[in-house]
């Protein structure tokens, strides 16, 4: 008998922390209430809802977190630049006392990501009929953005595309789209010592993804980092190894998460597919004191 049965690859123990989590409060494409039941029915133990830029996400799973479900740890992702190396890097942010003063600093983020996915639509519907600028703001009344999943959802629902986050939407808004229009970002630094200001924790998110391990280094260097997320997706067997060792150099923490996106993902990634242990998620947590 021919069974359809996933295999997924957990971090270094049971699959028991997913500290990199994205909802509808961004560019995920399930709410809150269905990721924290999805966890609880997962055996999470910890879960962190990292929207990008936003906490708006992690304040509504706070909120929402039941008894006999996973303990919430706040957390956001930050939309930054290394501007040495002029690549995108993304900072993850756990446990700021000072939330809604980091908060202040991603609202510029999400004001000119608006203003970007705007201007793409305007191209976007130029060129295909039925598609409107007022759907894209509509598809994204959730979110605290919009984002390329929004635009993309559209074009899905009016039939010129069957998957949001695929040919289609490389073609028209990457980088390298016809549609594309190019925003900015903070500096890795400044993200970094805006996190640090706000008494957070500051990890370098999915280091291979973006090719960080040489900021990775610098950052930690500064005493500007805590932790690097090690168990994420996009973290081959070797970067994971080399992440590790700059982990046990430098002291910081070491972490996991799926990247979960739900059906906005490029490939299918499931909630716990990366994870890290209880006490890898209980170090970050001591760390924010």
């Amino acid at each position: 008998m021919i069974t359809n049965k996933m295999v997924l690859k957990t971090g270094p123990d049971e699959a028991a922390c997913d500290l990199h989590v994205h909802t509808a409060c961004s560019d995920g494409s399930a709410s809150v209430e269905y990721v924290l039941d999805y966890a609880k029915r997962t055996g999470l133990r910890y879960i962190a809802v990292t929207d990008h830029d936003t906490f708006a996400g992690s304040r509504k799973a706070r909120a929402a977190a039941g008894p006999g479900g996973p303990e919430v740890i706040p957390g956001a992702e930050i939309s930054a630049r290394d501007d040495k190396r002029g690549r995108n890097v993304h900072m993850l942010c756990y446990c700021p006392k000072d939330e809604d003063g980091l908060q202040r600093f991603m609202d510029d983020t999400l004001k000119r990501r608006r203003q970007q996915k705007l201007q793409m639509a305007w191209k976007i519907s130029r060129l295909y009929p039925g598609f409107t600028v007022e759907a894209v703001e509509q598809q994204a009344l959730e979110s605290e953005s919009i984002y390329e999943c929004h635009i993309m959802q559209v074009l899905c629902d009016l039939g010129y595309t069957n998957t949001a986050i695929g040919p289609l939407m490389e073609e028209l808004i990457s980088s390298r789209g016809s549609c594309y229009v190019p925003n900015s970002y903070p500096s890795a630094r400044e993200a970094a010592e805006a996190i640090r200001d706000a008494g957070g924790i500051a990890v370098v998110a999915h280091p291979e993804q973006f090719d960080s391990f040489a900021l990775v280094e610098e950052l930690a260097q500064s005493g500007l980092i805590q932790g690097v997320e090690v168990w994420h997706p996009r973290n081959s067997e070797a970067a994971r190894t080399r992440l590790r060792q700059l982990a046990r150099q430098y002291d910081l923490a070491e972490t996991g998460g799926s990247d979960y996106h739900g059906q906005y993902a490029k490939t299918p990634n499931p909630l716990a597919k990366c994870t890290c242990t209880p006490q890898q998620a209980e170090k970050l947590k001591d760390r924010a004191g």
